[in-house]
């Protein structure tokens, strides 16, 4: 599918910060202290939040028109920004045998994310590729785990 272009709402808000929130992802959202911050920012959580629909079995939703936003009363927008989006892989089930002990700390650890068990395992291989594709396979796995030593 080709990258799409959501619109996204940057704001300011208290103290300065500035804020980025999505119409079309209810609950995605980011905040810098410099607008340049929060548009970096904001290409990552869109596709975090588009991760969190996929494995959810979700559709993405349709881009919503500019002309469409519904701003929120006290809200002092910026600007509005077409954020690019390129969609998600397709989710496809897997079946993984783990033990009742690890799922229920997996279960735990997702809701205070405020995650699915799918969306964490999801988040969780995809760290751990980035981690052997950056230092190596053998050394993610030999280094996993252990904690880093104080400095």
């Amino acid at each position: 599918m080709a990258q799409r272009f959501y619109p996204a709402v940057l704001e300011r808000g208290e103290r300065g910060v500035f804020g980025v929130w999505f119409p079309d992802f209810p609950g995605v959202v980011t905040a810098a202290r410099t607008q340049e911050e929060a548009m970096a920012k904001a290409e990552r959580v869109l596709a975090q939040g588009a991760e969190d629909l996929a494995f959810e079995g979700r559709t993405m939703p349709d881009p919503t028109a500019f002309d469409r936003i519904a701003r929120p009363p006290g809200c002092e927008v910026i600007a509005l920004v077409a954020v690019g989006l390129d969609p998600p892989d397709q989710s496809e089930r897997v079946n993984v045998y783990l033990p009742k002990s690890l799922l229920k700390r997996v279960d735990r650890l997702a809701k205070e994310l405020g995650m699915s068990r799918s969306s964490f395992f999801g988040f969780a291989v995809t760290n751990a590729i980035a981690l052997a594709e950056r230092y190596g396979a053998r050394e993610a796995w030999a280094t996993a785990g252990r904690p880093k030593p104080r400095r």
